[in-house]
């Protein structure tokens, strides 16, 4: 099934997004009202009071600002933050890029929260039929397993996605049925006076709505996930879930307020709304169900990071394509990060309960990052409207605001690790956004014009000797009438590079799963080509093999003659020596830094450090690769006055 048509509102549409988009804001239920409760609070203020919250919560922000106002802000059919700034970027103030890159780190330590808190509340509901049973060992093998099979893909794990939610989902409407009849009062929560009431006259009621948000946490997915399921499918399917979620959450109110309600040891309000004959099934299909949400949030995370590197807001990693989907990828320095996060988020918390301070913080970060990047994005399109815009997410901003500052009570109790995560990618996002404006104050591309001339001497000074007789330089020009500034240096610069045959080599990467096309541009007749290569995602990156195929039929068509510079050994070897230069840059010594560039530019080199080098991404054998450091300007450069001491040595006689 292509990605359009997948994309496209239909019954299987549907069922796939309700697999993909509502795992997170789906298990929910598991820890919500636990939190809101703290498993003791049962009073009739803050039942009522959070139910309402829950409610309207999911009402205000995830149906009208993400389900309505987000889905219509979308980048060619995708969503989420990137595309929100890539729409913007060219339009508005640099300053935008702040809260991108906010909302970017908030969204990666929510990725090492996520599938720690939901399958360790699911699995830890084993403790209301095995009491003294250890459930950590459980969940710490599942996290390894989860992201173990990451390299394999998801695709059959994915086909029953849709199925297991949808029993997930009727499980959670048939527990909300049942329980409402404890208490048929409980439908006054749909009244938004009862969240008022509790915030403001309910002893620590503001402070709920910190463990209130986490309602709301996986709304983000119903807009960064449009681009796989479509508009169409994302909001049908969210008016089903949304009613089950409601239904359900007024069964837990409803059964906490019937008289003499109480929690068991080691239970939860999730696990005491279950029929006990159904306990060992509610826990399967729990685990599942939070597997699937850690999934999907596992595969927004890979996509989150794709789109950084695109943006050239992240260092080049190693992706994977398991699958022939393009929107199916893998990348293994981040599923490692990911995991090691999870299991540290585990040791560090041990119990889901634990983790719920911890959770939510990150994500009311994220939301307010979206609704500025939002808002702003929505002026530029419709400016005839922005008065009636900045009323609307002015109420956004506030019930935003809200939240944030109930989180904060979290900080002492769990916060603190999700925000210095936070703290910890943005800083690194930041310096690298901050490095990569430097390296842009340089000289990107040189006419080819001016090359030519210079290539022309070179190959025809016969002091110079040979560097090899195909000289290779990768270079990120797609078209042949320009070159690269940093290859211009390497060619001229230092010590002129004399060939045989020079060789300026692009290589792009098409949307398809499998084929290689090459195009060849004659620059200088038999001494200088322009080769730009296309490879399909899964294609291997065997580039030195491709390139020497392209050099063996271009011999064969009299293009160009095939025979080594090097007189000693023609006739000895069938195909002559190719050598690649793989380029780095470096600040030249004497530019004038600040200490925030000097550590910017420390840091740059740090990070470009774990990425993947150009000659492993391009499959070249080590031994014809020579990797060179090329200096660059990008700032002032030291001006010294130098005051020459001599002496006159002239004689004259007397």
């Amino acid at each position: 099934m292509s990605s359009e048509h997948k994309t496209k509102l239909s019954v299987a549409g549907v069922l796939i997004t309700i697999g993909i988009v509502f795992g997170d804001i789906g298990t929910s239920p598991l820890y919500v009202f636990q939190a809101i409760t703290e498993g003791k609070n049962f009073s009739e203020g803050i039942i009522l009071g959070g139910l309402s919250s829950v409610i309207w919560t999911l009402i205000l922000l995830a149906t009208i600002k993400y389900v309505y106002f987000a889905l219509n802000a979308d980048n060619k059919g995708e969503g989420g933050i990137f595309a929100l700034y890539a729409l913007l970027k060219d339009k508005k103030a640099k300053w935008i890029i702040i809260p991108t890159l906010i909302g970017c780190a908030s969204l990666l330590a929510d990725g090492f929260i996520t599938p720690a808190i939901s399958i360790s509340a699911a699995v830890e509901g084993l403790n209301n039929k095995y009491p003294d049973l250890p459930t950590m060992p459980i969940v710490v093998g599942i996290i390894f397993a989860l992201f173990a099979i990451q390299q394999f893909g998801t695709v059959i794990i994915g086909k029953v996605f849709g199925p297991i939610m949808l029993i997930w989902f009727g499980f959670l409407l048939y527990l909300g049925i049942i329980h409402i009849a404890d208490y048929p009062g409980i439908f006054k929560a749909l009244n938004p006076w009862y969240a008022y009431n509790m915030i403001v006259n309910v002893p620590g009621g503001f402070w709920v709505l910190g463990a209130v948000f986490l309602c709301t946490t996986g709304a983000e997915a119903l807009y960064s996930d449009l681009g796989h399921c479509g508009k169409g499918n994302i909001r049908v399917s969210w008016g089903v879930m949304a009613v089950v979620l409601v239904i359900h959450y007024l069964g837990q109110g409803a059964m906490a307020l019937k008289p003499g309600f109480h929690l068991l040891p080691k239970q939860t309000i999730f696990y005491a709304m279950v029929p006990k004959g159904m306990l060992l099934f509610a826990i399967g299909i729990a685990t599942a169900a939070t597997i699937i949400a850690s999934q999907a949030l596992i595969t927004g995370i890979f996509t989150l990071m794709n789109e950084a590197i695109k943006l050239k807001l992240w260092t080049n990693l190693k992706i994977k394509y398991p699958t022939d989907h393009h929107g199916q990828i893998y990348i293994p320095f981040i599923n490692f990060i990911l995991m090691m996060g999870c299991l540290l988020v585990i040791y560090v918390f041990r119990t889901s309960s634990q983790m719920e301070a911890s959770y939510g913080l990150a994500i009311t970060i994220n939301m307010i990052m979206t609704s500025i990047l939002l808002v702003l994005m929505l002026f530029v399109r419709y400016p005839k409207s922005k008065f009636i815009f900045a009323l609307i997410f002015a109420v956004f901003f506030v019930v935003e605001g809200i939240f944030l500052m109930s989180n904060l009570n979290k900080i002492p109790h769990g916060g603190w690790f999700t925000l210095i995560l936070a703290i910890l990618f943005f800083t690194a996002l930041f310096i690298f956004y901050k490095a990569k404006q430097l390296r842009a104050n340089i000289t990107e591309y040189i006419p080819m014009s001016r090359v030519i001339p210079l290539l022309n001497k070179v190959r025809n000074d016969e002091k110079i000797p040979y560097e090899a007789t195909n000289l290779v330089y990768p270079t990120r020009s797609a078209t042949p009438d320009q070159l690269d500034s940093t290859v211009f240096f390497s060619l001229f610069k230092k010590r002129p590079r004399r060939a045989g045959i020079v060789w300026f080599l692009h290589i792009e990467i098409k949307s398809d799963p499998w084929g290689v096309d090459y195009s060849v541009n004659e620059v200088i007749d038999k001494h200088c080509y322009h080769i730009s290569i296309q490879l399909g995602f899964k294609e291997e990156h065997r580039i030195e093999y491709m390139l020497r195929k392209i050099h063996y039929k271009m011999v064969e068509r009299g293009e160009i003659e095939g025979k080594s510079v090097f007189e000693c050994v023609k006739g000895h070897f069938e195909e002559p020596d190719f050598k690649f230069i793989m380029l780095s840059s470096r600040v030249a010594t004497d530019n004038k830094l600040t200490p925030f560039q000097i550590i910017t530019v420390k840091a740059y080199r740090f990070i470009k450090a774990t990425g993947l080098k150009a000659a492993e991404d391009f499959g070249l054998d080590k031994t014809n690769v020579m990797e060179e450091y090329v200096p660059i300007n990008v700032t002032k450069q030291y001006e010294q006055e130098l005051h020459e001491e001599f002496e006159n040595y002239s004689c004259t006689n007397s």
